[in-house]
């Protein structure tokens, strides 16, 4: 039974937005070495219970809505990710992988994954499952987001039942056991390649290692046709100056947009998707100042601040086609974030988790894929993480703005009800 709290639209719409984040829970002991015929689905064993969860766009939840921590978290993961190269990750995929993992933490595992991401596994909790059920969407703008628990078929594991009904609650997480061989990893890659519209193609390489019990996913995809889809005459070649200075050969997307930003390192504009309720953001760096120091900047003055409270001011704006696959490893970026003891197959605690009877719970691997597709129809992404256990109309009257995005520049995909980023990367050079 599959998931997904959103449906999918055909592939006509325009661009793709995809990604996926894998957690790998490994232990210290041997795999068992029964055989097994396959997968087995056990999601209909555990039906979904009515949860009562906070309205997040009511005033007075403000005071504990955990948006603006859950986005300095993700801008620190994109500052300690930044290189020459360019960068894309989902901030609501990795906070869900994550926050169903926090489910299953206890004692200073737990407590370093919810300082690192500023909010604990309760509020979370809640939040994330009011915000993907309210998720807007209509046939200019299509968002899918699912998570899957997968564990091994073995004697030695024992799953808590509590967990795995929080998951269902919560995350609406559907629940495999399989044997942990060549086809679990065929049947994963196919879940993700399902789940984010073919955005993912794969995420696993291998079949999973001997000491492997249990992968958390989360799989998310955004299909947003442009509110005003580009004419063949705003349409233009040109040239990006990638992050090394070469000139690279691109095309350019000319349009007058509404909505103006500006930090003291840079200025920016958002362009929205259908009913605007989805909008594709950027910030362009002033000449002169590196993309580090803009992301900084945008951080210290808090970037849920900075898109709530753009200008109503004429843009003139040049966004450059452009596609991006990118894939990482985040073990080091969270445990520079302060999330060290559940990479540690000593000190993990995942009790409230599952039990291994060879070893020791904990997280050997996450793993984070995501693809954007931008150009005249719209934007498309999809996402994977995965945690392997061991509007206003312009104001004509004011100097228009030019922000042309034909150097290295920070963009995102937000949900504007929110200001929460469902992607967050950094064009540093043409594809």
């Amino acid at each position: 039974m599959k998931q997904s709290r959103k449906t999918k639209k055909n592939h006509s719409a325009g661009a793709w937005l995809g990604a996926v984040i894998f957690l790998s829970v490994l232990t210290t002991g041997c795999a068992s070495n029964r055989l097994h015929q396959g997968a087995r689905e056990l999601t209909g064993n555990l039906p979904e219970e009515k949860v009562v969860t906070a309205d997040i766009m009511d005033s007075s939840y403000e005071p504990i809505n955990p948006r603006k921590e859950l986005t300095e978290f993700s801008l620190e993961l994109m500052q300690e990710n930044l290189s020459k190269d360019n960068c894309l990750i989902s901030p609501l995929s990795i906070v869900s992988a994550l926050g169903m993992t926090a489910n299953g933490a206890e004692g200073d595992t737990r407590m370093e994954m919810e300082q690192m991401m500023g909010t604990d596994a309760a509020v979370l909790n809640d939040y994330l499952k009011a915000y993907t059920d309210a998720m807007p969407d209509n046939e200019k703008h299509k968002v899918n987001i699912a998570n899957s628990i997968w564990f091994r078929d073995s004697g030695s594991l024992t799953i808590n039942q509590d967990f795995l009904k929080t998951s269902r609650n919560y995350y609406h997480a559907s629940i495999f056991e399989a044997p942990f061989d060549t086809g679990t990893k065929d049947d994963i890659n196919n879940w993700v390649r399902r789940e984010t519209n073919g955005m993912i193609q794969k995420l696993m390489e291998e079949a999973p290692p001997r000491d492997a019990v249990m992968y958390l996913v989360n799989a998310l995809s955004f299909d947003g046709e442009w509110q005003k889809i580009y004419e063949k005459d705003q349409i233009h070649q040109g040239k990006f100056r990638g992050e090394n200075g070469e000139l690279q050969p691109a095309k350019f997307m000319y349009s007058t947009e509404a909505a103006y930003l500006e930090t003291a390192y840079g200025t920016g504009f958002m362009k929205p998707y259908g009913d605007s309720t989805y909008a594709f953001a950027a910030i362009l760096p002033n000449e002169g100042v590196e993309m580090d120091e803009l992301l900084e900047k945008v951080k210290e003055d808090g970037l849920t601040d900075l898109l709530g409270q753009f200008r109503n001011k004429t843009v003139y704006a040049r966004i450059p086609g452009f596609t991006v696959e990118y894939s990482v490893v985040l073990n080091q970026s969270l445990m520079e974030s302060g999330m060290k003891d559940a990479f540690d197959s000593r000190n993990a605690d995942f009790s409230s988790m599952a039990h291994w009877d060879n070893g020791n719970i904990y997280i050997s691997k996450v793993i984070h894929k995501t693809r954007i597709d931008v150009d005249e129809k719209g934007t498309k992404a999809g996402a994977v993480t995965a945690v392997e256990m061991t509007e206003g109309s312009a104001i004509r009257t004011e100097e228009p703005k030019e922000v042309f995005l034909d150097r290295p520049f920070f963009y995102m995909i937000i949900d504007t009800r929110q200001n929460f980023p469902l992607f967050m990367g950094c064009l540093m050079q043409m594809e």
